[in-house]
């Protein structure tokens, strides 16, 4: 029987890896087309030869993108938007969901069911936008940092990963004299990393991958990060050519789908990039902050 077993799980095993790795590799492909296109010419892309290698191999189109300052300042814009607002998400989250998973604390089940009804119900575009106006937040980077300063899914993460810290060891901190911010940045914190790293990938990956609410938000071109200077290029074949780059006018009219490729991977890059260094704290963080609700 227990051969069987045996046999079965190993069967289930491998066509669970097969079909994964079809899933994956199909998943995959779509972005192999992209960096073939960015490194190929723009005869070999017009004429639809390219398809997952590079044809007529050429690094002219990174060269624009490298000298064009235009795209240049957005990607400054996103890394400031992405490295701030996840700074602020992380602070004012684990701000809240501290206090309300502590038991000694009266008021906590009133605050937790104010964040659920946020998580429920949200409050449409025209309120948003007027807000946001009045606040004169309107083309700033604030305006796509400051509204969604606390996500209520990870509130709840955090929040149950908060609820299994050890209360004796917050009990001898504050024995000892420590006061709650004390606690809050000499303990908490550091025992919390698995759950910050977790989070921090969730907050960071979606101000980097901000559109919509910068199209309602942002309307000087200064202030546009890359997915909307992304946006802009794909509306039209015509690359605007920045001064800086304007040995490359032929490039831009006559191969317009190689910049654009080349712009998306170097968009694509640093969210890659940075997700390694912190994979070993994800499922961990996300694990732990499961447990219990």
């Amino acid at each position: 029987m227990n051969r069987k077993m045996s046999g079965g799980y190993k069967t289930f095993n491998a066509f669970n890896i097969l079909f994964l790795s079809i899933l994956g590799l199909v998943m995959f492909l779509p972005f192999l087309n992209v960096i073939a296109q960015s490194f190929s010419s723009s005869a070999a892309i017009t004429s639809g030869k390219v398809t997952f290698w590079p044809i007529e191999f050429t690094l002219i189109n990174y060269e624009y993108v490298f000298s064009d300052a235009s795209i240049w300042r957005s990607f400054a814009v996103s890394v400031f938007i992405t490295a701030a607002g996840t700074l602020v998400n992380l602070v004012a989250t684990a701000t809240l969901a501290y206090p309300v998973s502590r038991q000694e604390y009266v008021g906590r089940r009133i605050v937790v069911l104010l964040v659920l009804v946020t998580m429920i119900f949200s409050a449409p575009l025209i309120p948003n936008f007027i807000l946001i106006k009045n606040l004169h937040l309107m083309n700033t980077p604030w305006a796509l940092i400051l509204p969604g300063a606390i996500s209520a899914f990870n509130f709840f993460v955090m929040h149950s990963f908060f609820k299994q810290l050890p209360a004796e060891v917050i009990d001898s901190a504050r024995i000892d004299g420590c006061g709650e911010l004390r606690i809050m940045t000499s303990m908490v914190v550091p025992l919390s990393k698995p759950v910050m790293a977790s989070l921090g990938i969730f907050y960071a990956v979606g101000h980097w991958n901000a559109y919509m609410s910068a199209l309602y938000y942002i309307d000087q071109p200064k202030w546009w990060p890359l997915q909307v200077k992304l946006k802009k290029m794909f509306e039209t074949d015509d690359i605007s050519i920045d001064p800086g780059a304007s040995q490359f006018s032929d490039l831009a009219f006559t191969s317009p789908e190689g910049i654009k490729m080349a712009t998306i991977i170097i968009a694509t890059l640093p969210i890659i990039l940075i997700y390694p260094f912190l994979q070993r704290h994800f499922v961990k963080g996300l694990t732990l902050g499961a447990v219990k609700s």
